[in-house]
C-alpha cells in the first residue's frame, strides 16, 4: 500500500465494491482483531448508506427476467451446435492427424452458462444483504457536534450515540506539529473533568468506541487537541486546542 492509500481510502473502495477480492479478505479479517479497522469500515459503510436513503426505488422492467431467461436459453442452444472440425495434416511428419471431440473442445455449453447465471444472482444477493445489515446495523447519531477553531473555522464533526460510538470527520488538513497526535475528548458533566475518547491514528477521522460513560447529552463539550505521541500522559488535555464545540441533538 503507498502511503497516498490509507486505512480510510481502502476502507471506502472496500465499500463501493471496487477492491480486490485479496484486499477485501485482509481488511475483513484485520477488522475482526484490529478495532482501528473494524471502525474504518464501519464508517465507510455508514456514509454510504446515507447516500443510499437519498436515492429513489424503481421498479424492475417488466418481463426483464423472462428476457433474460430467453437470452440465456439462446445462448445454451448456440453453445450445443457442434461444429464438425476436418482432419488436419501434419507438414513435419505427413500423417493426418484427427481433431479433437468438438464437444470437448468447446468452452461455453449449457452447464457453464447455467452457472455463470447462478453465480451472478449468488453475488448479487451477497451484495444486497451485505448492504441491507450496514443500513440495519448503523447507529443513528443522537447529539451532533461542530467544532470550532480559534479563527471561528469550522474543522471537525462529531457524531456522538447512545452507545457511544462516537464517528470523528475532520472538515480540512490539521496543521499537527511533528512528534504529535490529535486526541479527542468530552466531558460527560459539565462541572467533572474532561474525559478522552481516544486518539485520531495517522491524525484523520475515524470512529471511536468507549464504554462506560454516560450517553452524550445536548450541551456536552467536545474538543480535539494535540498531544504528544501516543497521547496524553496524564490523562487529561494538555496540547493546544485545535477546535471545540458543544453537542446539540439533532432534529
Amino acid at each position: 500500500m503507498t502511503e497516498e492509500r490509507t486505512l480510510q481510502d481502502r476502507a471506502m473502495e472496500l465499500a463501493l465494491g471496487l477492491a480486490e477480492d485479496a484486499e477485501v479478505a485482509e481488511l475483513e479479517a484485520r477488522a475482526q482483531r484490529e478495532p482501528e479497522v473494524a471502525a474504518a469500515l464501519e464508517h465507510a459503510r455508514a456514509r454510504l448508506s446515507e447516500l443510499d436513503d437519498t436515492a429513489t426505488d424503481l421498479a424492475l422492467p417488466a418481463g426483464l427476467w423472462d428476457r433474460i431467461s430467453a437470452r440465456l436459453d439462446a445462448a445454451a442452444a448456440e453453445a450445443d451446435e457442434t461444429i464438425v472440425l476436418g482432419p488436419e495434416f501434419d507438414a513435419e511428419t505427413h500423417a493426418v492427424v484427427p481433431t479433437a471431440d468438438p464437444a470437448v473442445s468447446v468452452p461455453f455449453g449449457p452447464r457453464h452458462w447455467f452457472l455463470a447465471a447462478c453465480t451472478g444472482l449468488a453475488a448479487s444477493l451477497v451484495l444486497a444483504v451485505a448492504l441491507g445489515w450496514a443500513m440495519l446495523t448503523r447507529p443513528d447519531p443522537s447529539v451532533i457536534a461542530v467544532l470550532i477553531n480559534d479563527m471561528g473555522e469550522a474543522v471537525a464533526l462529531i457524531e456522538g450515540t447512545e452507545e457511544n460510538y462516537t464517528r470523528v470527520t475532520l472538515l480540512g488538513p490539521a496543521p499537527v506539529p511533528d512528534g504529535q497526535v490529535m486526541q479527542v475528548w468530552t466531558k460527560p458533566q459539565a462541572d467533572g473533568p474532561p474525559v478522552s475518547l481516544g486518539l485520531l491514528a495517522d491524525n484523520r477521522g475515524t470512529a471511536l468506541d468507549v464504554n462506560g460513560l454516560p450517553p452524550p447529552g445536548p450541551m456536552q463539550l467536545y474538543e480535539i487537541t494535540f498531544e504528544q505521541d501516543g497521547g496524553s500522559p496524564s490523562g487529561l488535555p494538555t496540547g493546544p486546542i485545535h477546535g471545540k464545540g458543544l453537542a446539540k441533538i439533532p432534529l
